[in-house]
């Protein structure tokens, strides 16, 4: 007899693994997604900053801008230029891309300032 009950444990362990597997997944989706935001702000700052050196030096800085951002991020990013007296200020804008279709996420937007080169 006791050799039967043992089967239908492991056969209930079995059912319990796999009703715990999506929240499992969901997890492992979000840590992911949260490393992807992160990663997202970083080249944003970089950008920013490649955007702001190149304009100080009358360069092309919304090319560079983009430049500096992985190839998979230069579409969605954005680097407009603003030319004041003596500095030079670029914010850079990338959209964060969604691993899971509804997940939405505002775009990373770092700026960087940099005096001008005459």
């Amino acid at each position: 007899m006791t050799g039967i009950r043992k089967g239908r444990d492991r056969g209930q362990v079995a059912i319990e693994y796999i009703g715990f597997l999506p929240i499992l997944l969901i997890v492992a989706l979000g840590a992911v997604q949260l490393g992807l935001i992160a990663y997202t702000a970083q080249q944003a700052g970089t950008a920013a900053r490649t955007g702001a050196r190149s304009a100080s030096l009358g360069g092309p800085s919304d090319a560079d801008c983009k430049a500096a951002v992985s190839s998979w991020l230069a579409d969605g990013t954005t680097c407009p230029a603003s030319i004041g007296g003596e500095e030079v200020t670029v914010t850079a804008t990338v959209q964060i891309p969604s691993l899971v279709p509804g997940w939405e996420f505002d775009p990373a937007v770092k700026t960087a300032t940099m005096p001008r080169d005459h």
